[in-house]
């Protein structure tokens, strides 16, 4: 290496810094020559905290950190790239095809096509053929710029409006662009040297997607591929996949018989049945005592409510997209609430409240309607009618941070009650939100001093705060190791401004109070699908819509299967009875199909002795029991979570 011309460098290995002089405008790609030891299986640099190809030239700074799979940033790159080399064998496979975008995800990647008909499986595998070659032939990608009113021109003459418009938003007088071969796309990158640099992927399926997620623009065929960092760790997530598809809550709904969605009474709308009712209304009992022995107070609010109401909140200012359209009554336009929280303001302010009532705690199973557009809905886990677990504190400042704890203590109760481990967030001002600085301030560092305190991890969310105040966020992690929405407490000094929301101090003068909106499930259809897919729809005992299932071996045993049935619904077991002229391995394998914990297996010699041959879920012989023994022992797998035990 020539020592004219050169810059020092200072190097972030694993932790360490270790100096590197380089040729001034050099690219790390090049360095790899000359430092042997530098990392090779890095995908792109950061650069003083910019992300940057291998290959693009370093013209000036000090920090620079090899990035790979490990690193998140490295894995989008990764990910990035692979886009760009699906788009490059769709383009080759289908002249027709129209590129759009195609962004890196959190578990892989997608490509939106204009393409005159849908891809189907065999395109799929003909396309990920194609894949496999460009990478083989480790075709080199390059970067180059074009003024944004040339590249216009090009999109234009090409008849990509798609492109076009993209462009046509941006503010930028020159765009970048990425080629390898004769495929060209635009992009910010950054992205791989070569395309031999991705070697482990799989594309996943095709959907149908609107063009910006808007039902009104037109309908593209989006690919989903994923990306691994070696064979072993993409045939594991591929049988995570698997695995998923097999807790999907939608399948498992309607294999036990759970919930339904029905087209004729609208998308998005949950109908429960019978035993999706019953699982409901346990945790919904669970909730309400655990609320009750906390120190709050259950209230019920209607389910439309006057528009000045919301104008008054600030919904209609900063949330009428997800509000549906007002209903005129009386003159009046009214409004299917999307929030619990002016209600519960109105039930607050119906009378003076003393410094020593405080803090007071309304909490309500609400029923909600919001807005989603139809391509976002999802089974239970995205709705637009659902049941909040909603609570609303009203404290005084100085109250303030206990009572954050208090709920951060019920959710975590509730969280271990119910199987889940979880991650916490702090979600700051969003760029649409009321109030002044100094309230958003104080708000943020009186959240972020409380998750301090607790001692355990959590992640900044810069932006993702309500309205009208910031947030904590929990996320539930199942047993695939996946994140979902949670729990969630809201700090808010705007609505009590909003609605004079006071109470008399011990000086005699009204001051403000601080309000807490809190929920500790989330939505129930959301909890519910949580649920679901967590235990792949073998519930614990306490939660079992039928814990106890009885059986005949003959009909000689039928009288005394009755007989025991009776007992076990006088003991408070949830029990059903199978008496039908069936043999006894089709009914317990139908039994173990629909997940029921406890199966109780009655035959002739059962009868006569007063005695149950007792079997668990997974195929499990526990062995002949008395009756009473029986009981006793579903009774004692059948308890709810006590307070002193989770």
């Amino acid at each position: 290496m020539s020592t004219t011309s050169t810059q020092k460098l200072t190097l972030q290995v694993a932790g360490r810094e270790q100096p590197l002089e380089v040729a001034v405008g050099s690219c790390a790609f090049d360095w790899f020559e000359d430092y042997p030891d530098l990392p090779k299986d890095a995908v792109a640099i950061r650069l003083d905290g910019k992300v940057i190809d291998l290959k693009r030239p370093v013209e000036a700074g000090e920090q620079v950190e090899f990035l790979d799979w490990a690193d998140p940033a490295g894995r989008e790159v990764y990910y990035h790239s692979c886009t760009h080399l699906m788009a490059q064998a769709v383009m080759e496979l289908f002249p027709d095809a129209k590129p759009t975008i195609g962004p890196p995800i959190e578990e892989g990647y997608f490509y939106d096509f204009d393409v005159p008909k849908p891809f189907t499986p065999d395109d799929l595998a003909k396309i990920e053929k194609r894949m496999r070659k460009k990478a083989e032939q480790r075709i080199p990608v390059e970067r180059f710029e074009m003024p944004r009113l040339d590249a216009i021109g090009l999109f234009k003459k090409e008849g990509n409006p798609y492109k076009v418009e993209v462009l046509e938003e941006l503010e930028d007088d020159t765009v970048s662009f990425y080629k390898q071969a004769e495929f060209t796309d635009l992009c910010r990158g950054p992205h791989i040297p070569h395309t031999g640099y991705l070697k482990h992927f799989k594309l996943l399926n095709s959907a149908g997607a609107y063009w910006r997620g808007d039902e009104h623009n037109p309908m593209l065929q989006r690919i989903y591929g994923t990306a691994a960092p070696s064979k072993e760790a993409l045939e594991a997530y591929l049988h995570k996949l698997e695995e998923a598809k097999e807790r999907d809550h939608r399948k498992l709904g309607r294999e036990l018989d759970l919930f339904s969605i029905h087209e004729e009474a609208g998308p998005g709308l949950v109908f429960w049945h019978p035993k999706g009712a019953r699982v409901r209304n346990i945790i919904e009992n669970f909730w309400r005592t655990e609320h009750y022995r906390r120190g709050y107070e259950l209230v019920y609010g209607p389910h439309v409510q006057r528009e000045n109401l919301f104008r008054q909140s600030g919904h209609l200012e900063n949330y009428k997209e997800n509000m549906y359209a007002p209903m005129e009554i009386d003159g009046s336009n009214y409004y299917a609430k999307p929030m619990n929280c002016p209600g519960h303001i109105l039930i607050y302010k119906n009378q003076l409240h003393s410094y020593r009532e405080l803090p007071i705690r309304y909490a309500e199973l609400g029923t909600v309607y919001r807005y989603e557009r139809s391509g976002v809905l999802h089974g239970l886990l995205r709705v637009r009618g659902f049941t909040q677990d909603d609570a609303h504190i009203f404290c005084r400042p100085d109250q303030l941070e206990a009572e954050i704890q208090g709920v951060i203590d019920l959710a975590d109760y509730m969280m271990r009650a119910f199987g889940f481990d979880y991650k916490l967030s702090l979600a700051t001002r969003p760029e649409k939100s009321i109030g002044s600085d100094e309230v958003w301030d104080f708000s943020i560092a009186a959240l972020r001093k409380v998750l301090e305190g607790l001692g355990r991890p959590f992640e900044v969310e810069d932006g993702g705060g309500a309205f009208y105040g910031p947030k904590i966020d929990v996320k539930l992690v199942d047993a695939l190791g996946r994140d979902w929405q949670g729990p969630t407490f809201q700090l808010d000094f705007n609505l009590p401004e909003r609605f004079d929301v006071d109470y008399i101090d011990s000086d005699g003068d009204k001051k403000r109070v601080v309000m807490i909106h809190r929920t500790v499930l989330g939505s129930m259809e959301r909890f519910m699908g949580n649920l679901l897919e967590h235990y792949k729809g073998a519930f614990p005992m306490w939660l079992a819509p039928v814990q106890v299932k009885v059986m005949t071996i003959t009909d000689d045993s039928l009288d005394y299967a009755r007989q025991v049935r009776q007992r076990l619904l006088a003991a408070d077991v949830r029990v059903e009875l199978d008496d039908r002229n069936e043999k006894i391995g089709y009914k317990i394998r139908e039994a173990e199909a629909q997940k029921i914990p406890v199966m109780l297996v009655v035959g002739k010699k059962e009868a006569s002795d007063n005695l149950v041959s007792v079997r668990e879920r997974g195929r499990v012989d526990v062995g002949t029991m008395s009756l009473q023994e029986a009981i006793e022992y579903v009774q004692s797998k059948a308890a709810a979570p006590a307070p002193d035990t989770v």
